[in-house]
């Protein structure tokens, strides 16, 4: 009997040579460290498939898209699938569900460019 040949499961993890041509894209035209954070804003609101779903303390929620918060960072609009109740989470506590959205590489190169700024 013929095996079925396997599939290969999603790429869930990124070079770090492939986030930091994602980072140099995001941040060529930017002056100072804000306009690098708007030109991340722009490319993951470009870039990422959204809504998904993930888990976020505990709760699934469906992440609708990004904004820019009170401290002038980053951060999701989550709305939680039981309760309905709407929140912003920091996108760089937010977990990537497995397998991560599409374009979710563009968050994975803000949180290096932030973990190295």
């Amino acid at each position: 009997m013929r095996k079925k040949p396997r599939e290969k499961p999603p790429r869930t993890r990124w070079t770090k040579g492939r986030l930091e041509d994602l980072i140099h894209r995001a941040t060529v035209d930017a002056q100072d460290d804000e306009e690098q954070q708007m030109g991340f804003y722009t490319a993951i609101e470009e870039n990422v498939k959204f809504p998904f779903k993930a888990v976020l303390s505990g709760k699934e929620v469906v992440v609708q898209g990004i904004e820019v918060g009170q401290e002038d960072e980053i951060v999701a609009v989550c709305v939680e699938v039981r309760s309905r109740e709407r929140h912003t989470a920091p996108l760089l506590g937010l977990p990537l569900p497995k397998p991560p959205p599409k374009g979710a590489e563009w968050i994975e190169a803000y949180r290096l460019w932030l973990a190295e700024s």
